[in-house]
């Protein structure tokens, strides 16, 4: 599923929670988010606590995957960024100091 606006988010969370039979409260509990802010996610409030985000999704089972779309061909465009090499190279840096 391809999400592109913060409604488009809350929306797919309230039907997998619809889907599931899960409250708002029961979800909201489980999540560690209270149901207010629950209910301003689902309706597409611009302005969520990423973290909080992260922690409805999880309570659902969600996987959330990024992935790059298909640029217009263009030749000024810079080569794309190995992201998986990035992470790896970064844990590899921070776990040697830890």
């Amino acid at each position: 599923m391809e999400i592109r606006t913060p409604q488009a988010l809350g929306a797919a969370v309230r039907g997998e929670r619809l889907k599931m039979r899960l409250t708002q409260a029961s979800l909201a509990k489980s999540a560690g988010v209270s149901r207010p802010w629950l209910t301003q996610f689902e309706a597409g409030k611009p302005t969520v606590e990423l973290g909080r985000v992260l922690a409805v999704i999880a309570a659902l089972g969600i996987v959330l995957e990024l992935r790059t779309s298909e640029p217009a061909a263009s030749s000024d465009r810079p080569d794309p960024i190995d992201l998986d090499s990035v992470l790896d190279q970064y844990e590899e840096d921070h776990h040697d100091h830890g």
